[in-house]
């Protein structure tokens, strides 16, 4: 209501404007700039390789690579836990249960996970090898310089 009141309907001063702009006479339209001549360059092959088509290998001298010692499997599906670096996951307690025995894995997010010897977790592609009532034993597998190694890593219960 406030903003309608302020309006002036007649908008003459619109309407003037409209015909002052509409009275002018056109002015001259500017000519089109030169166009200047572009060198062209003839492709010419002398047995070379056409710019515009991949090149081809040669299968036969490009060997496979050779896989040697340890190395992560690429098709095996990836645990939720390998998503978070190791130091960022916290081991909360313990569950026992006969023989099983898993452990509570906290991530950063403060979601809790179970886990339990075979399970994958870090991003160094750890597998847990044992449980303990106060640590976490895992190996882990990193590439180091062209080849992976196993190295071994500890997460202990948080007091």
């Amino acid at each position: 209501m406030v903003l309608v009141a302020c309006g002036d309907d007649t908008m003459t001063d619109l309407a003037e404007y409209v015909q002052r702009v509409k009275g002018r006479s056109p002015g001259p339209i500017d000519p089109l700039p030169a166009i200047e001549p572009i060198d062209s360059f003839s492709f010419v092959p002398d047995n070379r390789r056409h710019p515009f088509v991949p090149a081809r290998r040669n299968l036969a001298t490009v060997a496979a690579p050779i896989v040697q010692g340890i190395v992560p499997d690429p098709s095996r599906r990836r645990e939720a836990l390998e998503q978070f670096p190791l130091d960022a996951l916290t081991m909360v307690g313990i569950l026992a249960r006969g023989d099983t025995i898993r452990t509570l894995i906290k991530t950063p997010d403060r979601t809790l996970f179970q886990v339990s010897v075979g399970n994958h977790l870090g991003t160094n592609h750890g597998r847990i090898t044992r449980i303990t009532e106060d640590k976490i034993e895992l190996t882990e597998l990193v590439f180091d310089g062209g080849e992976w190694r196993e190295r071994r890593a500890i997460l202990a219960l948080s007091r």
